[in-house]
């Protein structure tokens, strides 16, 4: 069993820097040729990269200390040390490095661009031959500088994922099967709470060019903020997300107060967490009295964009997709352009089928907010 890591503590450290040297020449028919001591060569420095195939920090938990090579020290005939081998640390995407002692964030790691990286501890500087030391008054000094010693730190590794949406829902609300519907991620899914153990990512395929990355976060329940359940070990990955998914599951007896319980959770958690834009959908439609469930969920709520939807028999599952694009688009454009329009956000429409039947319960006259299949 692979155990997601999402954190790690690791010791880092420079390289010292090589010493000079203290050489003379002695070279045939040159007599006193000088001093030709070479500098030592400059410690490695700690370097962290970001590699976007990499998920987890599971790579950290497995060796917690990296030091950077040392420099190599000078030689004589001006011979310069070798500089010291850098240590290069990779991390996935959405990592912050704190320091462990003063909790202080040193830097984060907000893109997937192969190209960024960052030196934490430089290495120390090569010490100076005595070639350096020579002066008229002394021609034949014999002194050179040891070279500079490496830094040393203790740093807390957190990985908090970066996904465009996030799926929250109570256990067995059908998160992962929505995620296996939509994306190439094939999470485990079984009828039964707390299936999935870590957060699992899909790619949803948008365009060619363009895709959306879904992240399932473990089933919340209530008190979660408090430490319940699963506590708030998973909550904060969602909070680099740019919307929210709520997945109620409309066969539940408590279906009705889900959506207050999950946004109560997630405001426990964190209110800029809660404030995000989101959409809510109401599974499992193919069970017996959901869809009447469904209907009283969208009265309850009239100005939210309620979606009814069943993975079984893929009913409304077309919407749901235009839904998450509609999420994701109203947060990346230009804030002018972002703004939800009434068609797409806070229109009130009717809850019915293709061929504009109603469904039990659903009331097209009172401003239901149930989203059209």
């Amino acid at each position: 069993m692979i155990q997601f890591a999402d954190e790690a503590k690791i010791q880092v450290q420079s390289g010292k820097g090589g010493n000079g040297c203290i050489a003379f020449r002695r070279e045939k028919y040159i007599p006193n040729g000088g001093p030709s001591g070479g500098d030592g060569g400059k410690g490695g420095d700690v370097i962290f990269c970001v590699k976007k195939n990499l998920r987890t920090l599971s790579h950290l938990r497995h060796k917690t200390k990296y030091k950077a090579r040392n420099g190599g020290d000078g030689s004589g005939a001006n011979r310069y040390g070798k500089d010291g081998e850098d240590v290069i640390i990779p991390l996935p995407p959405g990592t912050i490095v704190r320091d462990a002692e003063t909790d202080e964030i040193l830097f984060e790691f907000t893109t997937e661009s192969e190209d960024e990286q960052i030196t934490l501890l430089t290495g120390g500087k090569g010490g100076w031959g005595n070639v350096h030391f020579k002066s008229s008054t002394n021609q034949a000094p014999r002194h050179a500088n040891e070279g500079k010693e490496g830094e040393s730190r203790i740093l807390r590794v957190e990985l908090s994922i970066m996904a465009d949406v996030g799926l929250v829902g109570f256990p067995n609300a059908g998160k992962s099967s929505l995620l296996d519907y939509f994306t190439n991620a094939r999470p485990k899914i079984a009828p039964y709470p707390f299936t999935t153990k870590i957060p699992n990512l899909g790619v949803l395929r948008v365009a060619d060019d363009r895709d959306i990355i879904i992240a399932d976060i473990p089933g919340i329940i209530e008190g979660a903020a408090e430490g319940a359940g699963l506590g708030t070990r998973f909550l904060k990955h969602i909070s680099r997300t740019a919307g929210l998914v709520f997945i109620i599951d409309a066969s539940d007896p408590n279906a009705l107060t889900a959506f207050d319980t999950l946004k109560a959770e997630l405001a426990n958690y964190s209110e800029e967490l809660a404030a995000k834009p989101y959409v809510v959908l109401c599974n499992k439609l193919d069970i017996e009295g959901a869809p009447e469930t469904a209907a009283e969920i969208a009265q309850k709520y009239p100005h939210e964009k309620i979606i009814p939807m069943s993975l079984e028999t893929h009913e409304g599952l077309p919407r749901v997709k235009t839904a998450i694009i509609d999420l994701v688009d109203a947060m990346t454009k230009p804030a002018e352009e972002a703004k939800p329009t009434q068609s797409t956000f806070m229109q009130n429409r009717a809850w019915c089928s293709d061929d504009d039947t109603q469904y039990p319960g659903s009331q097209n006259q009172n401003g239901s907010g149930l989203e059209d299949l």
